[in-house]
């Protein structure tokens, strides 16, 4: 936004995100408000961050398992103490940010729903204590800025979305004390001294208590350093001034003083010494710790908390081959471009965070040779203002017992070989595993995401997995392996003696060197000629056997201590997955025969009204939802419903299921679109489900089109009129069903035309992640556009084939990520009056 509005508001962020920053004791604060998207919140403004670090929560879905989407949505503050919470409560969050930390997400009010989030990431508190002091200063901070954020609107919400990057802004500094200086000149001749008022305070001296001579002022500097101070005195009167800065102590254990000496003037005539000019220094903490690092042979540099370089010393300029200028003043990814990306990035968040110091190996490719480069030891040090970061080739560390890839958090041995990025980074992976694993709810979806996510890291490409059913092991996903090798394990028992086996009885991970080795192991099982190593991994979750991992490898290897343990970790998330994939079939067996018995096998028909629906369920998730549609007779005309319900699964499905029969209640008694919402929100809030839904209602008069609609949250219906043009009809609409029991729904008319188009559809038909969903509608208005002169250059008017048509592409796609519903209708005139209804037209 710009204009002084934009100033404005940007103002008002910001200065929320600094307040609550010492409000709750936070590292990193930030802002999120609503968008032109329904749903979808993006952060503006952000704290003690780098902004690419938090990319991945830059945008936030309020349906989003995740505390920002929870507070907008329910209106109530989320507080996480610490990680032990997060986790509980929010594991995909904690997953993404898998560091000791706490956090406070406060809506910011500002009328029917939230304006936004202020949330703050904090240091984690102890068992049973309050994330802050004062726990209700957030919640006001957050009131007080929606008060401020409602003025500046002046009735003009959208003044106050946001549809751009966030503001990455450096929080308010811990301040290092200031450089105080003083001045004198002393007098060889007489051994007087005169001090400006600095220097008297400087040195807590009283001017009528001050004797005014050079052994006086010696004394007042340093005592124990007052004999070496008076002989440079002496010497520089004579032309001999020190090298340097004298570094003196004026008392045991306090802060160092700098004394710099020179000539006043010209030496005297005849030998005489002149006059010296003086000045003591009492340097901060930052220009001391600044001129020692000048002089390390490590290479420091220094990041602030957006992730600019704030300092770099001479030696990690020589190291890296640049000019300090060129490094100092650039945010770390121009600085040193090959420190962006995981894992690196998860160290320096983790750093800013919990402010836990952090190693790592690192390669930097030199010039135009990405494949050679050399290694460094990396280290960070944070602190409350300032991330201090060495550098220092690896041979120079200390190699630990063992062997394999460093740990990224303990610096030891190098390999000589370069290895992959993931496998330098082994404690990193339960991470990202444990990530992309939330999204998998199939046997073949979790296999899918080991391949991608394990299998790179170890430097394999050989996977099976191996589900129990009745005691026996049989062969659910294979990848890699010689032909034969796998048959042999497909369907034994668990009493047979076959590593497969015996890693789920015993509880515990076989490794194999080598093919021989494991011949030795199990010399009557038959085996493959290649060389290679195996890991056999009990997949075992909350004490039930689920099944068994094998991993091979081309050529013989060993397996490490801290190898083995990260694979053992690995197994014990998969079994968790695939027991979760297991729930997954049942429930969703249940869940869509209780879908398919409630979506409508046959639209109400009217002679002067062509209806057709279509439902896709999703394909990524669970695959059934709350999506649904309904034609119902309604006085002398029809209703047209269509409705999502948030989430997915069984519950999903009910909850649907209890609104469409209480929107068909309301509509056989042909009450007003208006009253058919309320009663329907008042519906929701009283089932309290903790599940909310859109909804579009539309009362149609056949005899004269006269459409009445009203809205809850849902995205606004498509209209093509019989001459080809399409729009989106920008109709005033309420929130979603069961957040506000005063909601209230407005109503508005439009007309039919005869063989115009009426579109009702759900969010997912037209968005899609990463894509705004104002594009997505734009783009249906486009196929529906096109689709009806199709139809109509066919000589054919069934909406059937326009339906098909507008859900063609989200049929063939393989990662839907979400149900689709359509409902069409068209006024007929004439004698091919009908009303597409058939059974099936509502299961398609």
């Amino acid at each position: 936004m710009a204009g002084s509005a934009g100033r404005r508001l940007a103002e008002l962020l910001v200065g929320a995100s600094n307040g609550a920053l010492g409000a709750a004791g936070g590292r990193v604060a930030g802002v999120y408000l609503r968008t032109g998207t329904p749903g979808l919140l993006r952060l503006a403004v952000l704290v003690g961050l780098p902004g690419p670090l938090f990319r991945p929560w830059w945008r936030l879905h309020v349906r989003r398992p995740f505390p920002v989407a929870d507070a907008f949505r329910l209106g109530v503050p989320v507080v996480l103490p610490n990680a032990a919470e997060t986790v509980r409560r929010y594991p995909q969050f904690a997953a993404g940010l898998p560091f000791p930390f706490g956090s406070v997400h406060v809506p910011v009010p500002g009328g029917t729903e939230p304006l936004g989030v202020l949330t703050v990431l904090r240091a984690a508190a102890p068992d049973g204590e309050d994330v802050s002091p004062d726990p209700d200063l957030p919640a006001r901070l957050a009131q007080g800025l929606g008060a401020e954020l409602v003025a500046l609107a002046a009735g003009d919400e959208t003044v106050l979305t946001w549809e751009d990057e966030p503001l990455c802004v450096r929080p308010p500094c811990a301040r290092p004390a200031r450089t105080r200086v003083g001045r004198f000149t002393w007098d060889p001749a007489t051994s007087a001294v005169r001090a400006d008022e600095r220097l008297h305070t400087l040195l807590e001296l009283s001017p009528d208590g001050f004797e005014g001579t050079g052994a006086a002022l010696a004394d007042a500097v340093s005592p124990a350093d007052a004999p070496r101070l008076l002989s440079a005195l002496r010497d520089t009167a004579a032309g001999k001034p020190p090298p340097a800065p004298l570094a003196v102590t004026p008392a045991p254990g306090a802060a160092p003083l700098l004394v710099d000496l020179g000539p006043a003037g010209e030496p005297g005539t005849g030998g005489a010494p002149g006059l010296v000019s003086g000045f003591v220094c009492a340097p901060g903490p930052a220009a001391t710790a600044d001129g020692a690092a000048d002089l390390l042979p490590q290479g420091v540099f220094c990041l602030d908390r957006v992730g600019t370089v704030v300092y770099a010393n001479p030696a990690v300029a020589r190291m890296l081959g640049r000019e300090r200028s060129a490094l100092v003043g650039r945010p770390l990814g121009e600085a040193m471009p090959w420190l962006n990306g995981p894992p690196y990035d998860d160290h320096l968040r983790g750093a800013l965070l919990s402010l836990e110091s952090a190693h790592a190996h690192v390669r930097r490719p030199p010039e135009g040779d990405p494949a050679a480069g050399d290694w460094l030891a990396l280290s960070l040090h944070p602190g409350p203002d300032l991330v201090t970061c060495t550098l220092v080739p690896a041979s120079r560390v200390e190699a630990p017992a063992g062997h394999g890839a460093a740990h990224p958090r303990d610096l030891g041995h190098l390999p000589e070989e370069p290895v992959p990025e993931a496998a330098r980074a082994p404690s990193y992976r339960p991470i990202a595993l444990a990530l992309a694993l939330t999204d998998a709810v199939t046997a073949r979806q979790v296999s899918e995401v080991v391949m991608q996510e394990l299998l790179p890291a170890f430097g394999t490409k050989r996977l099976a997995i191996y589900l129990l059913q009745e005691r026996h092991l049989y062969l659910a996903w294979q990848s890699g392996f010689p032909k034969g090798f796998l048959e042999q394990f497909d369907g034994v028992g668990l009493d047979a003696r076959l590593p497969g086996a015996e890693t789920l009885t015993a509880g515990r991970p076989l490794f194999f060197d080598s093919i021989r080795q494991m011949a030795a192991t199990y010399p009557d099982m038959p085996l493959d000629a290649e060389e290679g190593a195996r890991a056999f991994l009990p997949l075992i979750s909350s004490g039930r056997p689920v099944g068994a991992c094998v991993l091979g490898f081309d050529r013989a290897r060993g397996f490490g201590t801290e190898e083995r343990t990260v694979l053992t970790a690995l197994a014990g998330l998969i079994a968790h997955a695939l027991e979760k994939a297991q729930r997954y079939d049942s429930e969703a067996a249940l869940a869509r025969g209780l879908q398919q018995a409630l979506l409508p096998r046959r639209l109400s028909a009217h002679p002067q009204v062509e209806t057709v629906g279509r439902y896709l369920p999703g394909t990524t998730g669970m695959d059934v939802g709350g999506d649904w549609y309904d034609v119902v007779e309604a006085g002398d005309g029809l209703a047209l419903v269509i409705g999502d319900v948030q989430g997915h699964g069984v519950q999903a499905a009910a909850t649907m299921g209890q609104l469409r029969s209480a929107v068909r209640a309301f509509a056989l008694g042909d009450r007003p679109p208006d009253e058919v919402m309320s009663g329907t929100n008042h519906l929701l809030i009283g089932l309290d489900p903790g599940q909310f839904a859109s909804c579009c209602y539309v009362r149609l008069d056949p005899a004269t089109g006269v459409a009445r609609v009203a809205r809850a949250g849902h995205p606004p219906p498509l209209l093509r009129e019989p001459d080809g043009r399409t729009v989106a009809l920008d109709l005033p609409g309420g929130v979603v069903l069961g957040v506000d029991a005063g909601a209230r729904y407005p109503v508005a008319e439009l007309r039919l035309a005869p063989d115009a188009i009426l579109a009702l559809y759900t969010d997912g038909l037209v968005e899609r992640p990463g894509t705004d969903i104002d594009d997505g509608i734009a783009g249906l208005c486009g196929a529906l556009a096109r689709a009806g002169a199709s139809a109509v250059r066919r000589g054919g008017r069934s909406l059937g084939a326009v339906a098909d048509r507008l859900t063609a592409t989200a049929r063939r796609a393989a990662d839907r990520p979400d149900d689709v519903a359509l409902l069409l209708a068209a006024r007929r005139t004439g004698g091919r009056e009908r009303a597409e209804g058939r059974a099936g037209d509502g299961l398609a």
